[in-house]
């Protein structure tokens, strides 16, 4: 993992990049200048680069030597792979809790999706945060810190895509539906049943994945939103 800014205000303008990437009020293509930044966030140059130099090495933005810089676009490919690798780390920590000698302790994601329909969130926001909870969850009730690490290191580089998949109400539906059934074979050890269903879960979030196209990434960019300057971003 690439170290957090020492300096605190870069870390400040760090972390305001990254949560209006995250959540669509910077959209890929979105251009910005180390000025501009720096005067929105009340602070000099100098942190503000240290931040989006940070940005640049995670992937998430690019510069442009005239240009100033911008939000990269979506590689596609990228994310793909790293769902297939969240695949086999998942199907490997469900065979673990299927196969252990003790029950798997799951109280708490049991306590948040195998509930009444009422009871059910329709944020998508609090759903996106929960769902890799689950799915974290799953893979630290298994016991190998290194598997639970690797995870939560692709879990946040597909955050970003990830968060799209909650936009639409039957898709927080869905998702309430095969958690359950997953936690249900999980609970009684019936690995193979798991290891399907997770697998079809996994695939329907990343069939919608495909099918993103940069008018639905406008179409998610929050409500309502301050007119832009041509070619500037607004946010920051």
């Amino acid at each position: 993992m690439i170290p957090a800014p020492k300096n605190s205000r870069s870390a400040t303008v760090y972390d305001q990049i990254k949560r209006d990437i995250f959540d669509f009020r910077l959209l890929p293509g979105d251009r910005f200048t180390e000025t501009e930044v720096a005067l929105q966030v009340g602070v000099s140059r100098t942190p503000v680069r240290e931040a989006l130099y940070r940005l640049e090495q995670e992937g998430y933005i690019q510069v442009s030597s005239r240009n100033g810089w911008s939000v990269k676009p979506f590689d596609f490919e990228y994310f793909e792979n790293l769902y297939d690798v969240r695949v086999i780390l998942e199907l490997a920590a469900v065979r673990k809790l299927c196969d252990a000698p003790a029950k798997p302790d799951l109280g708490t994601l049991k306590d948040v999706w195998l509930v009444a329909a009422e009871k059910r969130l329709a944020d998508p926001q609090r759903t996106a945060s929960l769902d890799e909870e689950f799915h974290q969850g799953i893979v630290g009730a298994a016991g190998n810190p290194e598997m639970a690490r690797m995870h939560r290191e692709i879990t946040e580089r597909i955050r970003i895509i990830r968060r799209l998949d909650f936009t639409q109400p039957e898709r927080i539906a869905n998702t309430y539906d095969e958690h359950a059934q997953i936690l249900r074979a999980i609970i009684k050890r019936r690995a193979d049943q798991a290891s399907l269903l997770l697998r079809a879960h996994i695939e329907a979030s990343k069939s919608v994945v495909r099918g993103i196209t940069l008018h639905r990434l406008h179409t998610a960019r929050p409500r309502p939103h301050p007119p832009q300057n041509s070619g500037k971003a607004s946010t920051v």
